[in-house]
């Protein structure tokens, strides 16, 4: 499988855990504010980091977003992020990228690199709210990549 292939298997996951996590925080009475502010950074980080990748100006990082917004920006963000991997090639995975971080450090990565970040910052924040539930009680659901392909919720 190339890099490229690859790439979309993961978005395809991580648009997969973001929906689980935000229908369980959905799900529940009420959902503890931290995990709803993790969740809703996990999805504003994903707008930031397109944002960035296409030269456009930051949005916030962390939004004071309810869960219904951060339902609504999940399913914008998903096919913003499909419709990205489909336009770029394999070879401009090695793309250099400027950018200024929210500390105003400028920086320059490639797209690979960049977006193996996205992936792994949303799991990162994943596994936070999934700690935050099971310290409330709660069993998060399970959104292990493993997850994902012993129930085909990513494409061959």
């Amino acid at each position: 499988m190339d890099l490229h292939t690859y790439l979309n298997r993961l978005f395809q996951y991580d648009e997969w855990a973001n929906r689980e996590v935000i229908g369980a925080l959905r799900a529940l009475p009420y959902a503890p504010h931290k995990a709803v502010r993790l969740m809703a950074h996990v999805v504003a980080v994903e707008f930031v980091w397109l944002a960035r990748l296409k030269g456009e100006r930051d949005p916030s990082v962390w939004p004071e977003w309810n869960l219904e917004q951060i339902a609504a920006q999940q399913q914008k963000i998903a096919p913003e992020l499909q419709s990205y991997m489909q336009s770029v090639s394999p070879d401009g995975l090695s793309k250099e990228v400027d950018y200024s971080n929210t500390k105003g450090e400028r920086w320059r990565n490639s797209t690979v690199d960049i977006l193996m970040h996205v992936t792994m910052h949303s799991a990162y924040h994943r596994g936070q709210i999934a700690m935050v539930l099971r310290d409330t009680g709660v069993a998060p659901p399970y959104t292990d990549y493993i997850q994902a392909v012993r129930t085909s919720k990513i494409a061959e």
